[in-house]
């Protein structure tokens, strides 16, 4: 198959047997449920565009593989250009959805775990890279979106996996069998999960010996027996359930995230790419993080070239357009929003090849991508609210409008300019409230403070990376000290 249409990545969905509870019920079809149909809308955009020739070249690469045209979602990077087409391939999904797509975490899943088993592999003269590749084989063939599982729930940060209380805490192996081994555990914030075909598990920090059964990685069936998920909570999410489109402000797009459980799941030899060996989960991590910081610099920056739009457009159906201020705060939405995207590819461009053959990021620039991350988009919003004015969440609802006695009445006394419609005031409105306040702030605001670790964790890496020794180095030449 190699290019799966939307169409038939939704059918492929409707065969899979997912056990998902959202508010405190078993959802009976997730597809078509309309708190979650919203999201698997966007991945279908991932596959859709994939179809277009206008985007061929950023949405389809060349399999090293086989050679065969694949998604790019399931690709391994090849080259810097790879690299750079991720970051741009992003910022158009951003663009055509205001949303989290989803595939993003799959993808930087695989070439983090291609390049991690290659290397354990010459060091401990472990099989798991040829493992690996199989499943990646089929993940092409069969264009599988896949969901990258990292984050624990942790239990108490002060203590190490082992000794947690409660040692489901993390993933980990609670039974060696001759085909097999057992996992128990659950992996929080899934991005996607529900809309994947298949799960790609990694340990979510660096191990020492003594948490040995807590370095595991492997892939699963996103349905597989013993796996189940708890759908997460966003803001106005219910107002999907009212039938109307005015008031959700984005109805096609949105994301979501779950709480995956393994209740003592079954997973075959041929599907476990790293079990026991502690040594190597930091490099895992590592990676996955970077790869993962590298694409904020390409989805956010899509997601805020939508919410500029948004911006610039309320400030016209305001009758403000004109003002310097709204000028000015526009200038600095895009000065902000292109610095991001300048950071993400940059750290494309300075990639470098890896043992495997596949090519990584620079991972300074990469931390220091996600570090801007968590702070520009939230005054990119901040702008956004203020150009856009209090009206944004104060304004009736869509059934006030269209009221056949008071609709008349917020007709008349919401319009701004007399050439725009009170509706289509209120639409651009609701659009910005979504995206800074809404559901889709789990794929821009609140997410890019913490999606692909916390702000420390990148403050740790730039410090590991941003070699101050050598800078001390050449400060002491250039002043003459010997």
């Amino acid at each position: 198959m190699a290019l799966k249409t939307a169409q038939q990545y939704e059918e492929s969905l409707r065969k899979l047997n997912f056990k998902v509870y959202l508010q405190g019920e078993l959802v009976k079809s997730p597809v078509d449920h309309p708190m979650i149909r919203p999201s698997m809308n966007s991945v279908k955009m991932t596959y859709e565009l994939a179809q277009d020739p206008q985007y061929a070249d950023l949405m389809t690469a060349t399999s090293h593989l086989t050679g065969k045209k694949v998604n790019r979602f399931c690709h391994l990077h090849q080259s810097t250009d790879d690299l750079v087409k991720k970051v741009k391939m992003q910022r158009l999904l951003g663009q055509k959805t205001a949303a989290c797509f989803q595939r993003c975490v799959g993808m930087d899943a695989v070439n983090a775990v291609d390049s991690t088993t290659f290397e354990m592999d010459q060091k401990l003269g472990t099989k798991y890279h040829d493992r690996f590749n199989k499943f990646l084989l089929k993940m092409q063939e069969e264009d599988w979106t896949v969901d990258g599982a990292m984050t624990d729930p942790k239990g108490d940060r002060g203590l190490s996996p082992s000794k947690q209380v409660d040692p489901d805490l993390f993933v980990h192996v609670v039974e060696k069998r001759e085909d097999g081994i057992v996992v128990s555990g659950a992996k929080a914030h899934q991005t996607g999960a529900i809309n994947s075909h298949w799960i790609l598990v990694m340990p979510t920090i660096s191990m020492t010996k003594e948490d040995a059964d807590y370095a595991v990685s492997f892939c699963a069936p996103a349905d597989a027996e013993g796996i189940f998920y708890i759908y997460g909570r966003q803001s106005c999410d219910t107002r999907k359930l009212e039938g109307g489109d005015i008031d959700v402000g984005n109805k096609q797009f949105g994301g979501h995230e779950a709480l995956m459980v393994f209740d003592n799941v079954f997973i075959p030899w041929e599907n476990v790419f790293m079990c026991g060996e502690s040594e190597f989960s930091g490099m895992l991590v590592e990676r996955f993080a970077g790869y993962h910081r590298q694409s904020y610099g390409g989805c956010k920056v899509g997601v805020g070239d939508v919410l500029i739009g948004a911006a610039a457009t309320a400030a016209e159906f305001n009758g403000a357009a004109k003002a310097s201020h709204v000028k000015d705060k526009l200038i600095e939405m895009m000065h902000l929003n292109e610095t991001l995207y300048a950071c993400g590819i940059a750290c494309s461009a300075e990639g470098h090849k890896t043992a495997s053959g596949n090519y990584i990021i620079d991972l300074l620039l990469a931390n220091v991508c996600k570090q801007n991350v968590t702070r520009f988009p939230y005054e990119i919003a901040r702008l956004a609210e203020d150009i856009a004015g209090g009206l944004m969440v104060t304004m009736p609802s869509e059934k006030d409008l269209r009221h056949p006695e008071i609709g008349k009445v917020v007709e008349k006394y919401f319009r701004g300019v007399a050439s725009v419609s009170t509706e289509n005031r209120m639409r651009i409105l609701r659009l910005i409230e979504n995206i800074t306040l809404g559901t889709a702030a789990v794929g821009y605001r609140t997410e890019s403070m913490h999606g692909a670790g916390s702000p420390q964790a990148q403050r740790i890496m730039i410090a590991r990376q941003g070699n101050l020794d050598k800078k001390k180095e050449l400060a002491k030449a250039i002043a003459g000290i010997k």
